[in-house]
């Protein structure tokens, strides 16, 4: 140890993600030497592989090669591409933005206790930092940070070390954790996007059939080279759907990159285009945040085109070329379809981007695919398609290749599903890297050609908007996602006196289909009565008709559309509602799902409970199905048809009747990814 730095760590990544190192072992800490400070730190993903079971903190290299070689490669290149990625099976994962792996994260309780008399450890290079410092081997490239976390108190220790003496540790005394990490990295960013799908035929000569493997490699090796040919075009257009403002856009060549880059083609460029900065192609008012990248996916977009023509100044007849087979060969036929979204701060040059971005990520991807393709030369090809996702806790997008040949249910792509969400520290229960939960960059454009085909959006998530329950020294307990409010004639169905408890079933089924468990549309009143038919809980002339139905109906139908099961919770008066608090609290914490309260001739959506254990004191986050008036927000909260309610008020009112008994109906949370 050579003593402590004036240097500081930000930290942006939530600080319990770095302590959770304390049961998985290792995390890569993950950070934007370009972008941010050289020791800030964005993110993190867990190091899976092990050399033994029993010590967590000896990662296997072999296994974990793939995040380092991705690491190597973009040493020289750290220009906000997708700079970590890892290959589990047929599917890669890339983290997004100027994303480099600059250190680990180790638990204290891991190590042998003599290696932790003085923290960080003296030994800990040897343990851990020297074998990153052999599969980075670039030295001088940027300096390494470490992490250790102290089971006994919560702190994270952070050393320093560069890799040009990867043995001079020295102590961060100067620690910030970001209060607003997401206002820190996106006031100053936006995205990039570029999809790109081919065929590549490529030609066997029936004599070198030994051969295949190498003459696909060096096919799509030549595929990767022509993104940088001179004569490529890269269209450039900004996205601006939710303004009025005239979309800007731009053409950049690929001699133009090729002068970025160092490898000049000609020494005559024009240089206006290639200068101009991304923020030329943003909304004055682009606000991104997290929450707007997950509802309206938005970023600048680059195509790709190819010049096969060249500009001639005479006037000439179109010309065939014909290039023969001088062999006898059979021909291969392979699809790809790239998709990469990239990172970068406003400032950033577009040419800059797409030399430095944009290109080297469609190599990447391309190179993973032919790694995984080549492996299957002699069995069905594979069918790789990247996704976007933004899982919740995370502060950028993730893309992730799915092979299609496999069915989301099939178990070859849960295991995969679940080395991700292990990989990334994500629950093990929710589908948050299920097709259905990718960024949708293009519904925002849909939507602005064709708005009747979508209709009017519901609203979401009412509760929001409501002030405090009133209770003095209360734990809130809320449901987990969002949902959309269906009360009385809602969409022109008029319901009124008989539909609350559809309308709250279909607010719960909302709920499913946001959190996309779900691709099914909230289904009618008549497609809910035909469902209860089906399964021979009611008679065929029950469709139609203006029957009531109650929570024992609610969990037939959840169960025959979702495959969703559910706990019935009987009260016997609304008197004795608060005494279950505790369980509808528990219920909040471990399912997070809306809860149907049948009563009497009521039913409501509960979206919450605040109770003090203490005083016994309480109140329910009611949602009231019976509201009639248009969906206007202010309307619906000041109304009180979304708000705190007590079993009994200030006046001496109670909510729920004493002279009724209330089944409430809990629905739970499939454990599925």
């Amino acid at each position: 140890m050579e003593g402590e730095t004036g240097r500081c760590v930000r930290v942006l990544c939530p600080k319990k993600s770095l302590l959770s190192s304390r049961s998985c072992g290792i995390q890569w800490l993950i950070g934007s030497p370009l972008f941010f400070s050289s020791f800030s730190i964005v993110s993190s993903i867990r190091c899976l592989h092990a050399v033994t079971e029993d010590d967590p903190c000896s990662p296997d290299f072999v296994k974990e090669t793939d995040v380092y070689w991705l690491f190597h490669q973009k040493n020289k290149l750290m220009f906000n591409r997708f700079l970590v990625g890892m290959m589990l099976d047929e599917m890669t994962v890339y983290l997004i933005g100027d994303l480099d792996a600059i250190g680990e994260s180790i638990s204290r309780e891991s190590l042998p206790w003599n290696l932790w008399v003085d923290i960080p450890a003296l030994d800990l290079p040897n343990r851990v930092s020297s074998n990153l410092y052999e599969c980075l081997h670039g030295p001088g490239e940027h300096d390494l940070i470490g992490a250790t976390t102290d089971l006994m108190t919560d702190d994270i220790h952070f050393f320093v070390s560069c890799l040009a003496n990867i043995e001079k540790m020295e102590v961060v005394r100067s620690v910030i954790y970001d209060d607003n990490p997401e206002k820190y990295i996106w006031e100053k960013g936006c995205l990039l996007r570029c999809n790109l799908e081919f065929k590549l035929p490529i030609f066997i000569p029936l004599n070198k059939t030994s051969d295949v493997a190498e003459i696909v490699s060096l096919s799509i090796d030549a595929a990767a080279a022509k993104l940088r040919d001179p004569h490529v075009v890269y269209l450039v257009e900004g996205s601006n759907i939710n303004t009025e403002e005239s979309t800007r856009s731009a053409i950049l060549h690929g001699m133009v990159l090729n002068l970025v880059s160092g490898h000049s083609f000609s020494k005559s460029v024009e240089t206006s285009t290639k200068d101009l900065p991304c923020s030329y192609f943003l909304t004055k008012h682009k606000g991104i945040s997290l929450s707007a990248i997950r509802e309206n996916a938005d970023a600048i977009q680059i195509a790709v085109l190819f010049n096969q023509s060249r500009k001639n100044c005479k006037s000439i007849a179109p010309v065939a070329e014909y290039f023969p087979v001088t062999e006898h060969a059979k021909n291969l036929s392979f699809s790809f379809k790239l998709d990469v979204l990239c990172y970068s701060t406003e400032d950033f040059t577009i040419s800059a981007a797409l030399s430095e971005l944009v290109i080297p990520g469609l190599v990447d991807q391309l190179n993973n695919m032919k790694r995984v393709l080549i492996s299957e030369l002699q069995s069905q090809q594979p069918q790789f398609c990247p996704y976007h996702f933004l899982p919740p806790g995370l502060l950028h997008p993730i893309t992730a290749i799915y092979d299609l040949r496999y069915g989301e249910t099939e178990m070859k792509q849960v295991e995969m599903r679940k080395a991700l969400h292990s990989r990334l520290g994500l629950p093990l229960d929710r589908p948050l890297l299920r097709i259905a939960n990718a960024l949708n960059f293009d519904m925002k454009s849909m939507k602005t050609i064709n708005p009747l085909k979508y209709g009017t959006p519901l609203l979401k998530d009412v509760h929001n908007e409501i002030p405090s329950s009133g209770v003095s020294g209360g734990i809130i307990s809320l449901i987990d996602g969002s949902y959309e409010y269906y009360h009385y004639l809602l969409q022109g169905f008029d319901d009124n006196g008989w539909g609350c408890a559809y309308r709250s079933l279909q607010t719960i089924l909302s709920w499913y289909r946001l959190q996309r468990y779900t691709s099914l549309n909230v289904p009618s009143h008549r497609e809910i009565q035909q469902a209860l038919v089906d399964i021979g809980d009611k008679e065929p002339s029950f469709v139609g008709s203006r029957e009531w139905i109650g929570a024992i109906e609610l969990s037939f139908v959840l169960d025959k559309l979702l495959g969703v099961s559910c706990k019935i919770m009987n009260v016997r008066s609304g008197e004795e509602l608060p005494e279950k608090c505790r369980e509808i609290s528990m219920h909040f914490e471990t399912q997070g799902t809306p809860i149907m309260i049948g009563g009497g001739v009521l039913a409501y959506t509960l979206l919450g409970v605040d109770y003090n254990e203490v005083s016994g004191d309480c109140a329910f986050l009611i949602l009231d199905p019976h509201y009639t008036g248009s969906d206007d927000l202010k309307k619906i909260v000041h109304g009180g048809w979304c708000g705190w309610k007590k079993a009994v008020d200030s006046k001496g009112k109670s909510f729920f009747l004493k002279d009724k008994f209330y089944n409430l109906l809990l629905p739970q949370r499939p454990n599925i990814v």
